[in-house]
């Protein structure tokens, strides 16, 4: 029963990230939430080259929102995206994380505590330790915790930074991630 998929990443992560997006079913169950690191003062087309790569509505969500099943939700730049309690997005401009705005490990950490053994998370490659303690705790919540590869990774910084932090981490090459990601979509996911 996943109710939220939730992906890292930073230099190297868009062929994987873009991969993982043409998988994903027209329908799913679960909502998706990429976390991606971008230059802060340079104007961003992540969200028009994400939706380039697949049918599904990717959008950044409001201040507020209410995090819904079967969308692709993209951290807005130079935002933290939080969750509350009562699962909705929450907008944060405060300090910079592990260099970053939007920090994986905020996001991350806030999926731990919201959703606990009903999320999947998955960090890419990248050239800092950002999303390694949000992965921790992730799995340590009961959740599932996946590190690309390094070997694989074209910064391997990031993924390697999460498995010496807790071995229950699995590593996993890109095409396993995205076969992974296309299996549980197969499975029930929620109550009706």
């Amino acid at each position: 029963m996943i109710e939220v998929v939730a992906i890292g990443g930073s230099a190297g992560s868009l062929p994987v990230v873009m991969a993982i997006l043409k998988a994903l079913p027209s329908k799913f169950d679960y909502s998706v939430i990429l976390v991606i690191h971008r230059l802060k003062n340079v104007s961003s087309e992540m969200e028009r080259i994400l939706a380039g790569t697949t049918d599904l509505q990717i959008r950044e969500p409001e201040d507020k929102e209410p995090i819904k099943p079967g969308v692709v939700y993209l951290a807005p730049q130079n935002y933290h995206l939080q969750i509350e309690a009562d699962r909705t997005f929450s907008l944060d401009y405060s300090e910079l994380v592990n260099y970053s705005r939007p920090s994986i490990d905020v996001t991350f950490e806030c999926v731990a505590t919201i959703f606990k053994e009903k999320a999947v998370a998955v960090l890419l490659s990248g050239a800092n330790a950002d999303g390694a303690a949000g992965l921790d705790k992730i799995v340590r919540r009961g959740g599932v915790g996946i590190a690309q590869d390094p070997a694989s990774a074209e910064y391997k910084l990031m993924p390697q930074s999460a498995l010496d932090r807790n071995k229950e981490i699995s590593s996993q090459s890109p095409e396993h991630i995205v076969n992974y990601i296309s299996t549980i979509t197969s499975l029930p996911n929620r109550k009706k």
